[in-house]
């Protein structure tokens, strides 16, 4: 019985200690008792090392020792075997404090050599650093004296800094052309010369039933305001714009709107005259408008600044700017209305021209006009490509137009032909100058006094181009009978055309 106490007793301070151990973590002296079999599956007590009793172990459980007191640990010897245990782990304690204190002092120590190295290094180092550099700009600078590259090196800053001054010249440069593409003083000057139109019209359409029904029918466009006498302002535009009309409205630079109504039309240059009563223009208005200044557009360049102003899809003025692209630029238009073709040399300019731009004005860089807006090349892979009347071009023609009066029916003039309009397509076709092909002349008319003859194509009247026959009925209203014009045409000669120029005194309609 108190060989089992001893026994218990240390089996209880083995567990003691092992838990120690296990605490301490680190200790190279492990132990694994019998009732732990995952880690000794043979149920075998080891020792790894026992520097006390200098034992060892085999696999027969048997035990050798120089010291007795340990040949059987599991004897009845039990004080035997608990002093030797005290013994043992008192040694192993002061030990392993004995190693614990060597490696905290190695630690202190070790660092503190780490850091002083890392600054003998660091200083290396920077001697190092300083003696090779000193050394490498001592060597080059020797080295540029003998071969003459410090020069260039002083070359290359003065180019750097004349490139300096370069940038800016051209930064100065870039603000003046800015400043000169600034056109809101034109504008501002310019824009009470430009009106708004808006041509209420009368369409037929065919619905789907065939039958033919009349609608109203409203358009915008521009207009230049070109001279003015005691009672109207004359409004230069596109006969285009006022084609057809019902009534047409004209709305100024203050938003104020008055009636208009048309004063001539030329379609074969797209030109119109519209005019308005200066009694319904309110006087404020009236200091608020002025007359545009018609410019030389023949003396104009490709490249050269254009400023186009007009009633851009009707929302009011508005201002576009661009170059001249070209000059006399032979372009065919053809009416909507009447299938009639036109062709006439027009300025091409790259500033937008958008429909309710005709009529409106394209300006130079001293704000006078120099071309009508008149039309605009419209497909999806074309931009920028918009056309002008040139203003020389114009000027005649607006003279004529605002001069002009109709004759009274009693006093009308007759020339006593019928006609046959030769199109662009007919003239290709047949190879035939475009005009009015006297299919018929009327006997004892002014006609076959003058010496028309059928088969005879009118190009000219008086000097105003003559393309189909309604633009030549339309021409002779401005002429008394008895006046004495000038006729071009074009006459089978030697198996083609040519001109020739007949006087003719034109009747009077019986």
């Amino acid at each position: 019985m108190e060989n089992n106490n001893q026994n218990n007793q240390m089996d209880n301070q083995n567990n003691v200690n092992q838990n120690d151990v296990n605490q301490e973590g680190s200790s190279t002296y492990g132990y694994s008792y019998i009732n732990q079999e995952q880690k000794n599956p043979n149920n075998i007590w080891r020792a790894e090392e026992n520097t006390a009793g200098q034992g060892t172990y085999n696999s027969q459980n048997s035990y050798s020792s120089q010291n007795q007191a340990y040949s059987n640990i599991y004897g009845n010897q039990g004080d035997t075997a608990q002093r030797t245990w005290s013994t043992y782990t008192e040694e192993q304690k002061r030990k392993k404090e004995a190693r614990a204190a060597r490696r905290a002092q190695k630690g202190a120590s070790g660092s503190g050599n780490f850091g002083i190295k890392i600054a003998k290094c660091a200083s290396l180092a920077l001697v190092f650093g300083l003696v090779a550099g000193t050394a490498f700009e001592g060597s080059s600078f020797l080295l540029g004296n003998a071969l003459g590259t410090n020069q260039q090196v002083e070359s290359t800053v003065d180019t750097e800094q004349q490139s300096v001054l370069t940038t800016t010249d051209t930064a100065k440069t870039a603000s003046t052309v800015s400043t000169a593409t600034d056109v809101s003083a034109i504008a501002s000057e310019s824009m009470p010369s430009i009106v708004a139109i808006t041509n209420m019209s009368e369409v037929q359409y065919q619905n789907w039933f065939g039958q033919v029904q009349n609608y109203e029918s409203e358009s915008a466009g521009s207009g230049i305001i070109i001279s003015e006498d005691k009672d109207y302002l004359y409004i230069v535009t596109n006969n285009h714009v006022v084609e057809s009309a019902k009534t047409l409205t004209v709305q100024f630079v203050d938003d104020s709107t008055v009636s208009a109504e048309v004063k001539g039309t030329d379609k074969s240059s797209d030109l119109a005259v519209v005019k308005v009563k200066k009694s319904d223009i309110e006087s404020e208005t009236m200091g608020k408008i002025k007359i545009a200044t018609l410019g030389d557009s023949d003396s104009l360049s490709v490249g050269s600044q254009a400023i186009a102003i007009g009633n851009a899809l009707g929302y009011g003025q508005s201002v576009t700017t661009g170059i001249i692209s070209a000059l006399n630029r032979e372009v065919t238009i053809q009416d909507e209305t009447t299938g009639e073709s036109f062709t006439n040399d027009l300025i091409q300019t790259d500033a937008a021209i958008n429909p309710g731009n005709s009529g409106g004005a394209l300006l130079n860089s001293n704000g006078e006009v120099i071309g009508i807006n008149s039309s605009k090349y419209a497909d999806t892979q074309v931009e920028g490509m918009g056309f002008a009347i040139p203003a020389n071009t114009a000027k005649p023609i607006i003279e004529d137009l605002i001069t002009r009066e109709e004759v009274s029916a009693d006093k009308a003039a007759y020339l006593g032909i019928t006609g046959v309009d030769v199109s662009e397509t007919t003239a290709q076709t047949y190879n035939m100058p475009v005009g009015v092909y006297i299919a018929q002349v009327a006997k004892g008319t002014a006609a076959e006094e003058g010496g028309l003859v059928k088969g005879d194509i009118i190009t000219a009247f008086d000097g105003k181009k003559i393309k189909t026959m309604e633009s030549l009925q339309n021409t002779l209203k401005y002429y008394e009978a008895g006046t004495k014009v000038e006729l071009t045409i074009q006459r089978i000669a030697d198996g083609g055309y040519q001109e020739q120029t007949v006087k003719v005194t034109l009747g009077k309609k019986n």
